[in-house]
């Protein structure tokens, strides 16, 4: 139980307010360490409380070391995407909200003159992404010297997006901290252990993998689809149905976004839509329009797929399959969180019809082939082998290579053996 920590009354009301009843593994693991000042490299699935693992601690150091004078930032938050950091940001509000701490955001897509107070003195918590942030280091408008606490997350994804060098610079500005943590969806990887070892200082290595009761399994299907026109049709088809309340549809690129969205517009299908490169007010909007129930569609690239935690997603749909099996896991991670149930559907085309076998191995799932009655596919579906050789079996004789130059020399006479006979015979 959250009482079991050493948290002040304050964040236990606020707990029990947001509905947490009892944490979740790594806050079980991750708080108490925390709590004690250790530095954490913790790695746990998404959707299993990462964010409240880090926050409670963060919150409960500024109760326990209040403010002497005024300075900087106290607490730096590191995001890779700014609709995660504004996630972050509501989630430690909601968690102080019996507190009275300011709480600011350094982000793109916002005007300078907006970020200007996030760099005043008297703030708390600042919630950042390293790119934006690092504009503000090179103008020497950020002050690393006043972060006593420096988090983080999504450190995989940060290597990924290439940000580690804007993190590591960061993380040298703020070399007065006492206390790191990094928390990752995976601590595997030479480049993320070696930039863990340069950050971090004696961690307490923390690998949370979610318990059944934690870990519901997603029921994954795919329905196959011999054209485009097939695909749009079966996704008009399942997104009419009562039981998509609330979903994201994802497609791998900004072009394929712009054409199911003419689609749908004209089929009357009333969505949101998310993508890079976007202006922050419209992504923010989207974002916001989608999270709280006015929208019950949200059309995404996988700008979207990662971090964000929109709460009651019912459904996920692959209506482009993702080039990677851990694009897929972290796409269909979108729903079913916080224990609640969820589905994944993936809209299979021929030609990576192969990706179902390899996503089946990666995530050690089945995913499912359904079918809509009045919509079956009218062309032959490509075959796959879901089986694995097994161990014990022999492999197959590998095939001698034989020498062009050997086989045409078959029958005529050796020269060079005739040559080393006469010159033995001579000697």
């Amino acid at each position: 139980m959250f009482e079991d920590f050493d948290l002040d009354e304050a964040l236990l009301a606020a707990v029990a307010e947001a509905g947490y009843r009892k944490p979740t593994t790594v806050q079980s693991e991750t708080i108490p360490e925390a709590l004690m000042g250790r530095d954490i490299m913790a790695g746990a699935p998404t959707g299993t409380g990462k964010s409240a693992a880090f926050l409670l601690p963060c919150l409960q150091h500024l109760i326990d070391f209040p403010r002497r004078r005024k300075s900087g930032a106290r607490i730096l938050i590191l995001t890779p995407t700014r609709e995660l950091a504004i996630q972050i940001g509501e989630h430690a509000r909601m968690l102080s909200s019996h507190c009275s701490f300011n709480i600011e955001y350094v982000i793109g897509g916002v005007g300078y003159e907006q970020q200007e107070k996030a760099f005043a003195d008297g703030v708390d918590i600042l919630v950042a992404t390293p790119g934006r942030l690092m504009e503000y280091v090179r103008n020497h408008a950020f002050v690393g010297s006043t972060v006593e606490i420096l988090v983080i997350d999504e450190a995989d994804r940060m290597l990924d997006m290439g940000f580690i060098d804007d993190v590591g610079r960061i993380s040298d500005a703020a070399s007065r901290r006492s206390q790191t943590m990094l928390f990752s969806a995976t601590l595997e990887g030479i480049g993320l252990e070696k930039f863990a070892s340069a950050v971090l200082e004696d961690p307490v290595r923390i690998n949370s993998e979610a318990p059944r009761s934690e870990k519901k399994k997603i029921p994954q299907y795919y329905y196959y689809a011999d054209s485009l026109e097939h695909k749009n049709r079966l996704l008009a088809s399942l997104l009419s149905r009562q039981e998509v309340s609330k979903a994201i549809v994802f497609v791998k690129s900004r072009e394929q976004l712009a054409k199911l969205r003419s689609f749908l517009d004209s089929s009357g299908v009333g969505a949101v839509y998310l993508q890079g490169e976007m202006e922050q007010t419209k992504r923010l909007k989207a974002f916001e329009g989608f999270s709280s129930g006015e929208f019950r569609f949200m059309v995404a690239t996988d700008v979207a797929s990662r971090g964000l935690d929109v709460p009651d997603v019912s459904h996920v749909f692959n209506y482009d399959m993702p080039y990677s099996a851990d694009v897929y896991v972290h796409r269909i991670g979108r729903t079913a969180r916080a224990g609640k149930k969820g589905v994944a559907i993936s809209l299979v085309e021929a030609h990576d019809f192969q990706k179902i076998a390899s996503f089946e191995r990666y995530t050690g799932e089945k995913i499912e082939r359904r079918v809509i009655r009045e919509l079956r596919p009218v062309t032959r579906m490509p075959e796959f082998n879901r089986k694995k050789r097994k161990k014990d079996s022999p492999k197959p004789e590998k095939r001698v290579k034989q020498r062009l130059r050997n086989a045409l020399n078959k029958g005529k006479p050796d020269f060079s053996a005739k040559k080393a006979r006469k010159e033995a015979e001579n000697s």
